[in-house]
């Protein structure tokens, strides 16, 4: 099966969001937020509305399961609720050096994501940690002849909160 054009691609994400999240009715104004946060390069602002994203999932989601342990539990909400925005997102972007876990390409941006859960110990956080892997795989070497502002972003999440502990990032 396919999809046979963007109002349908758009309508399937909408639902997929609605299922993982459970906020049919809040996510217009998350998602014009966000897309406006994307659009202007305040990576501040997008990780405000990640972890406003996440502290509205359910907690029944994670009842009798370790959903909360995964970094793909993680990534795929995000890629879900981004992909609902109808952006061009890469998941396990794939470089010379190893996989990105999500490029956003908007406007004149190129945002480099890296999750991490759990990732954290009392002197560096696990965003610090994404962050530094970002770098030292080279991540946006990819992308530095586009022409566009890239963002290189560390995420942590803790797998007992259950959203965003930490983020890091730097404009290239």
């Amino acid at each position: 099966l396919g999809i046979p054009n963007k109002e349908v691609q758009l309508s399937f994400n909408d639902m997929v969001i609605d299922y993982l999240t459970g906020q049919p009715v809040e996510r217009t104004r998350y998602q014009d937020k966000l897309y406006e946060y994307l659009e202007n390069g305040d990576v501040d602002a997008l990780g405000t509305t990640i972890k406003t994203l996440f502290a509205g999932i359910a907690y029944n989601n994670y009842v009798n399961n370790t959903i909360s342990s995964y970094e793909g539990y993680y990534a795929s909400v995000i890629y879900a609720y981004l992909a609902s925005l109808g952006l061009e997102i890469i998941p396990e972007d794939v470089t010379n050096k190893g996989r990105i876990d999500l490029t956003i390409k908007i406007a004149d941006n190129i945002y480099i994501l890296e999750f991490k859960v759990d990732g954290g110990d009392p002197v560096v956080t696990g965003a610090e940690t994404a962050l530094q892997q970002i770098k030292d795989k080279d991540y946006q070497q990819k992308y530095i002849h586009d022409g566009k502002t890239i963002y290189l972003i560390g995420i942590d999440f803790d797998a007992e909160k259950k959203n965003v502990s930490s983020v890091k990032w730097e404009k290239v």
